[in-house]
């Protein structure tokens, strides 16, 4: 391939970081988790950190403290990937979906009051594509009525909203907590994991809790006790850890995360010199109060123009691209099986089917962003003629 879609960043210096972590005999979750956590909160400015084995798994742990239960209803977004609603559907609770804004592809604050019954308890909102959401919006709805509000932020570490007048970065929760992942599509990865930030010590204590079987005593105690100590398990917990291994990759992400952003926001603004000149294509739109991380470049094509036929096109140019992300009420699983709610989702659907990612990573050269930027202009183009 010419050009991949995404490529993860990594260098020597996490193979070493991985070769002290194997020497030290340690290797599960320890010394460096607690390093990685604190990395985490010191960059976003969270009063708590904690990591766990994927951004899934601190979904479905921040839903549990957030009081979840089988029967419960929980407002969200279908435009986002299926990770999202099957937390929610991992205790039980009804997903309602309202629609996304079409420009920004998150949540409309406008659309939720009316989503919102006596069953629901709580909302969970998505930064999609690293594009932060309306937290204030959603939150003049929310806090009235006293609902947790819990942000996906999978895909935002690194993204920033303007709070009061002053630049925050995603993860220093103005709702209850946050949770990102470090897959390797993410800006910082660690081979897969997740990380959630709260401003709340009692769900922070729950997170540590049930992402170790609920083990009364966690295990670096034990081993460092100098009396025997017997563990209980109070409740029914989870495997939810986080290696050393991993977080050992994650400590030396953390520290390249500053220029990884900005390297992406320079790539995007490159992108919208060269694609600018496309009659009739969309671009990503960032509101004011917004930085984005740019985790991906998502497009939306002109009208007339069919996605498959684009990015069939842009392959045999070696040119990776993917669908605008998935919709999941329209994915088998909720289509057929699992129950959710919704009315009608016309921005979520056309998001899923007009738009495209493109290329988008930290090693992308001059050239190959404008083979990528050439090529879509010449195939829609031919793609609009034939039509």
């Amino acid at each position: 391939m010419k050009v991949p879609i995404a490529m993860p960043y990594l260098g020597e210096e996490e193979g070493v970081a991985v070769a002290e972590v194997l020497r030290s005999g340690w290797v599960t979750q320890g010394p460096r988790v607690a390093a990685f956590e604190r990395a985490f909160a010191d960059y976003t400015g969270a009063p708590h950190a904690a990591a766990v084995s994927s951004c899934t798994t601190a979904l479905h742990l921040c839903l549990l403290a957030a009081g979840v239960q089988p029967g419960d209803e929980v407002v969200t977004v279908s435009h986002s990937y299926i990770a999202t609603v099957n937390a929610v559907r991992y205790c039980g609770a009804l997903p309602v979906f309202v629609d996304i804004q079409g420009g920004t592809f998150n949540m409309d604050p406008a659309l939720l009051e009316a989503a919102i019954t006596p069953k629901t308890r709580t909302v969970l909102c998505v930064h999609q594509l690293g594009m932060p959401c309306d937290v204030a919006g959603i939150l003049a709805v929310t806090r009235p009525l006293g609902l947790p509000l819990i942000e996906d932020a999978a895909c935002a570490a690194g993204s920033e909203i303007k709070w009061d007048g002053a630049w925050e970065r995603v993860g220093r929760p103005h709702g209850d907590a946050a949770c990102f992942s470090f897959h390797p599509r993410k800006v910082i990865t660690t081979g897969d994991g997740g990380m959630i930030t709260t401003r709340h010590e009692a769900w922070d204590r729950t997170f540590r809790l049930l992402r170790q079987h609920a083990m009364s005593v966690p295990d670096t105690v034990r081993h460092g006790a100098s009396r025997v100590i017997r563990e209980a398990y109070p409740r029914l917990g989870y495997n939810y850890r986080l290696t050393d291994i991993q977080a050992a990759v994650g400590v030396v992400q953390m520290e390249r995360l500053p220029a990884l952003v900005a390297r992406r926001r320079e790539l995007a603004a490159r992108y919208e010199q060269l694609l600018a000149g496309i009659p009739g294509l969309g671009l990503p739109e960032q509101p004011a109060w917004a930085r984005s991380n740019f985790q991906s470049y998502c497009v939306r094509l002109p009208h007339g123009v069919e996605q498959d036929d684009v990015m069939q096109a842009m392959l045999d140019r070696e040119v990776a691209t993917r669908t605008g992300v998935m919709c999941a009420h329209r994915e088998p699983a909720y289509r057929d099986h699992e129950p959710c709610r919704y009315d009608s989702l016309p921005q979520s659907e056309a998001a899923q089917d007009r738009c495209l990612m493109l290329p988008l990573f930290h090693q992308i050269s001059d050239e190959q962003q404008l083979w990528v930027a050439e090529s879509l202009g010449e195939v829609i183009t031919s793609t609009s003629t034939s039509t």
